[in-house]
């Protein structure tokens, strides 16, 4: 809790904020911190499997593995999404799960089955897109900075 919070607090919540944390369970971080970075590089290990297959079989470059690789990670997501198995992994491994493009697909398709019953436009289109559109406006406006950057000092060379 903030500091200027506290102040404003009575002599009981006080008391009672000192109590709940005596009593708040630690967590365990270094367990933590092992399953997010395994799951996470399980998830990376697969997509990496994928992009192996888009060489190998279909006559992809590295180049031009990324993509598709890229869209069959989302798929898979969201279908385990769907079938709620992935909100269960996500459960046990924490952020290894939320930090590849997998967790990016995983909140907007629970969005989207969140707010089904309002309707395909305004409940899950409107829904899921609340969260897209912030991811996709930052990355725009991330990838004219660098762009910009790129340019200024490639200029000189």
């Amino acid at each position: 809790m903030a500091d200027q919070k506290k102040k404003n607090l009575t002599p009981v919540q006080q008391e009672y904020q000192q109590l709940a944390m005596r009593h708040e369970p630690k967590r365990p971080l270094v367990r933590n911190f092992i399953r997010a970075f395994f799951v996470g590089g399980l998830i990376c290990l697969i997509g990496q499997g994928i992009t192996e297959l888009f060489i190998r079989y279909f006559d992809f470059t590295e180049k031009t593995a990324g993509n598709p690789t890229v869209a069959v990670l989302i798929l898979l997501s969201a279908l385990l999404t769907g079938l709620g198995v992935y909100d269960r992994i996500a459960q046990w491994a924490g952020a290894g799960t939320s930090v590849p493009v997998t967790g990016f697909a995983n909140s907007i398709t629970s969005a989207a089955i969140e707010h089904r019953s309002e309707g395909l436009v305004l409940g899950v289109g409107g829904n899921m897109f609340k969260l897209a559109g912030s991811v996709i406006v930052f990355g725009v406006a991330a990838a004219f900075v660098i762009g910009l950057l790129k340019k200024l000092f490639t200029m000189g060379g």
